[in-house]
């Protein structure tokens, strides 16, 4: 796997590449369902392009694939770092281009599959994304302005020193506002310069599964409350357990915040289950607005024929290739 500042090997031989089949779409619409199908007809390896899968000891909150599907196909990139290990989307890009020339030279198809879509970005864009690693002091700081004064006084910050970082950045967002304004304070450089592409995007083919709100709003409910009787709580008990603090960011994330409040007797059950819910619905509308700014995804309605649509496309797409 890649090192934060050693050159990736794919960075001046994109002529070099397996096929690139992107499986995306918003959390639990059934991504891996779709990419398990494809990896066995079409001799493919899953490239996982979630930011949350990639921490051991936490499989259940980021419904990692189960040991069934690991055997039944290669996936890669997951369980890559501990919870409090630093792990940048430079670093994915990396580690993402690694396995794409080890498929390549054993012939094998890439399935880059997962729902971050800066992930994504990061890999198909070939961003050049700044390698500065967290500075803890700098990070406090602005988090207490923000919680002092709001998230929009944060955000302000940010277009007083980059305009073009915050016009891309949500006020809301108030990790990324933090994580732009500590790259302009480390580098003295503009956050929007230093993500700058870095050649031509990979040739990839760009697939999304979607379906309407109401049905995905279900699909989470349901995966929610499958996964606290799956011992969600049991899981980050065990963690806290090993000595990894609450505050870490994989577990001051989806629904292993809740978890946490829950365990630390903030919350009662139900009421930790509805913010799980509702939290990840929040999320779902967030992943939506980063979807529509890349045109080339193809996207795909779920319903009994999905398999065989996409399928369809895949092949006409690796025929071509």
């Amino acid at each position: 796997m890649g090192k934060c500042g050693v050159e990736s090997p794919l960075t001046d031989q994109l002529t070099d590449l397996p096929p690139i089949i992107v499986i995306t779409g918003p959390t639990a619409v059934g991504k891996s369902a779709v990419a398990l199908e494809l990896g066995a007809r079409f001799g493919a390896e899953i490239i996982s392009a979630d930011s949350r899968q990639i921490y051991r000891y936490l499989d259940i909150g980021t419904a990692k694939p189960t040991a069934a599907e690991r055997a039944a196909l290669p996936h890669h990139l997951i369980d890559v770092v501990d919870p409090d290990q630093y792990y940048s989307a430079a670093a994915f890009r990396d580690d993402a281009e690694r396995v794409m020339a080890d498929l390549k030279q054993r012939g094998r198809v890439a399935l880059l599959v997962g729902g971050s879509y800066h992930y994504l970005q990061t890999v198909l864009e070939r961003l050049e994304i700044p390698r500065v690693p967290p500075q803890p002091e700098l990070r406090g700081e602005l988090e207490s302005f923000a919680h002092q004064n709001g998230a929009q006084a944060l955000h302000d910050r940010l277009r007083e020193v980059d305009p073009s970082g915050a016009d891309q950045i949500s006020a809301t967002n108030i990790r990324r506002v933090v994580r732009a304004l500590e790259v302009c304070r480390v580098t003295g450089q503009r956050f929007s310069d230093v993500g700058r592409r870095r050649g031509a995007p990979l040739p990839a083919l760009r697939l999304g599964i979607t379906t309407d709100r109401a049905s995905l709003y279900c699909r989470i409910d349901a995966r929610i409350d499958q996964q606290i009787k799956d011992g969600l709580l049991v899981e980050t008990r065990r963690v806290l357990d090993m000595g990894y603090d609450a505050g870490l960011p994989p577990l001051a994330g989806l629904v292993y915040r809740e978890a946490v409040a829950l365990l630390e007797g903030k919350m009662a059950l139900a009421e930790a289950t509805q913010k799980m819910k509702e939290s990840t619905h929040a999320f779902v509308r967030r992943q939506y607005v980063w979807f529509r700014k890349d045109p080339l995804i193809e996207w795909f309605e779920c319903g009994a024929e999905l398999p065989k649509r996409v399928s369809e496309r895949v092949r006409r797409y690796i025929d071509r290739e």
